[in-house]
C-alpha cells in the first residue's frame, strides 16, 4: 500500500483506478481545493473516508491528509511497445536512482505524451509514494515496464522498429538535429555517471543538450535534461 500526500496524485488514481483506492484520511476538510475535489470523488465512488487528528501536525511535519492506494502494476515490455508508428516516443531510464528524479521524469513524460517508460529492475529507483507524489498524476498517465536486463530489452525495442537514442553531454549531435521522421526511445542515465557504456553501445545514436549560457553551469539535472530532450523530440516535424 502507498500513502500519497499530493492530492493531485490521489485524484489521478481516483479517476483512473478507483478500485485501487483503499481510503482517504483527511485532516479537517482535507487542506485545500484539490483535497476537497479528492474527497468529493471518493464520496461519489463510495470509498472510505477517515479523519486524522489535526494536533498530530505539531509533532510530525509530514502528517497531513493522505490517500491510501495500491500501486499501479507494470506491464510487459511487448505491451509497452506494441503500438509502434512513425511518430511514437518512448523513454528508458538507466540507473536513475533518486525517486524525486524518477517522479519528475514521469511528470514531464506525461506532459509530452510519452507512450511508455522502460526501466531496469535492479538499477532504477522503485515506484514509491515519493515518485507518485512528485509525478503529480504522471504515473497514472504513462505505462511502465521493468526489465531485469536493460540491454536485452533495448535490443527488443529496436527489433520492434523503434530507434534508440542515448543522451550524453559528450555526444557530437545536438538534440535539435535528431531526425523526427521515426519512432524514438530516449535513454537517460544515472544522476552522476549518465548511461552505462554497454547501454551506449546499443543506441542507434547519441544526442546532447547544448548549453547556450556563458556562465559556469554547463549541465542539467537528469529530470531537467529529460524535459528538454523530450520537448525537442516532440516538436512538430516541420520545425
Amino acid at each position: 500500500m502507498l500513502e500519497l500526500r499530493n492530492p493531485h496524485s490521489v485524484i489521478a488514481v481516483l479517476q483512473n483506478r478507483p478500485s485501487d483506492v483503499i481510503r482517504l484520511e483527511l485532516v479537517g476538510d482535507g487542506g485545500g481545493a484539490a483535497w476537497r475535489q479528492a474527497r468529493e470523488l471518493a464520496e461519489q465512488l463510495g470509498i472510505s473516508i477517515g479523519h486524522r487528528d489535526r494536533s498530530s501536525q505539531l509533532t510530525d511535519r509530514r502528517q497531513g491528509s493522505i490517500g491510501c492506494v495500491h500501486a499501479r502494476a507494470p506491464i510487459d515490455l511487448n505491451e509497452l511497445i506494441e503500438k509502434t508508428d512513425e511518430s511514437g516516443l518512448w523513454l528508458a531510464l538507466d540507473s536513475v536512482q533518486d525517486p524525486q528524479n524518477v517522479g519528475a521524469i514521469f511528470r514531464v513524460a506525461a506532459f509530452f505524451g510519452v507512450r511508455g517508460v522502460l526501466m531496469g529492475r535492479d538499477r532504477t529507483a522503485p515506484i514509491t509514494s515519493t515518485v507518485y507524489d512528485v509525478a503529480s498524476g504522471g504515473v497514472e498517465e504513462v505505462p511502465f515496464s521493468f526489465e531485469t536486463n536493460l540491454y536485452r530489452a533495448l535490443d527488443r525495442v529496436r527489433d520492434a522498429g523503434i530507434w534508440v537514442l542515448g543522451s550524453s553531454e559528450h555526444a557530437k549531435r545536438d538534440i535539435y538535429s535528431v531526425p523526427l521522421d521515426r519512432a524514438w526511445m530516449l535513454v537517460v542515465g544515472n544522476e552522476e555517471r549518465g548511461i552505462r557504456p554497454r547501454i551506449r553501445q546499443i543506441c542507434d545514436d547519441l544526442a546532447r543538450v547544448t548549453p547556450s549560457g556563458k556562465g559556469a553551469t554547463h549541465s542539467l539535472n537528469v529530470a531537467n535534461a529529460t524535459a528538454v530532450l523530450l520537448g525537442a523530440l516532440s516538436r512538430p516535424l516541420s520545425s
